[in-house]
């Protein structure tokens, strides 16, 4: 995307500013909401590995150590924090500034591509997923995590009420569902769990085509 809205110049900004206290602040949802998510996913990545919305790299510890990582984050101020953090755990990763919406990759250049809790602030979601399955390779492997839309009526009338803040300060929607899309695309979802009130929604998705290259 060549032409940089003034709102996603200002959801950037936004997030910069969240970078150096992310981590702490989201400590308690992490513990208590979160569980075993992040290594449940990454544990599946195999081979050359892209995530999406890398944030401040809270996957990095959770990934086998044979991955070949790479990450694209928005934010300039996420970017440092995630450095920082893949310096303290000796972990090689290529960290890139980019846009979900709109990779700096070939087509079909990746094994696994993996997005925990980011979906939900992507301003097109359905352009992201499109731009993650451009980049796997044909039998690849799609690892998503987030919060969704509740399974339980009550607390969707919550998100809902809650949605009416948080999109238009900071991007944040509580009520997708990208496993929908990600069927659509003709993804097989081969491992899919969902818990917390059906709030917390994690997926494993097969790319159609023969793996291998």
């Amino acid at each position: 995307m060549s032409d940089i809205s003034p709102r996603d110049t200002r959801l950037r900004r936004y997030w910069d500013r969240q970078a150096d206290s992310y981590d702490r602040r989201s400590a308690f949802v992490e513990h208590r909401f979160f569980a075993d998510t992040r290594p449940w996913l990454c544990g599946q990545a195999v081979g050359d590995t892209l995530e999406v919305a890398f944030g401040t790299g809270a996957n990095l510890a959770h990934y086998p150590g044979d991955v070949r990582l790479t990450g694209v984050e928005w934010s300039v101020r996420m970017l440092e924090v995630a450095r920082r953090r893949a310096d303290d755990l000796g972990r090689a990763v290529d960290l890139r500034q980019g846009d979900a919406r709109a990779l700096s990759f070939d087509d079909e250049c990746f094994d696994t591509v993996v997005c925990t809790f980011a979906m939900c602030g992507i301003p097109d979601e359905g352009a992201a997923l499109s731009e993650m399955a451009r980049v796997l390779r044909p039998g690849g492997t799609l690892l998503l995590a987030d919060h969704v839309a509740s399974s339980a009526w009550p607390v969707r009338v919550l998100q809902a009420l809650v949605e009416a803040v948080t999109v238009p300060t900071a991007g944040e929607h509580y009520r997708r569902r990208p496993v929908r899309r990600v069927r659509a695309m003709g993804f097989t979802v081969e491992r899919h769990e969902r818990f917390a009130l059906g709030v917390i929604e994690r997926l494993a998705a097969r790319k159609p085509g023969r793996a291998g290259r």
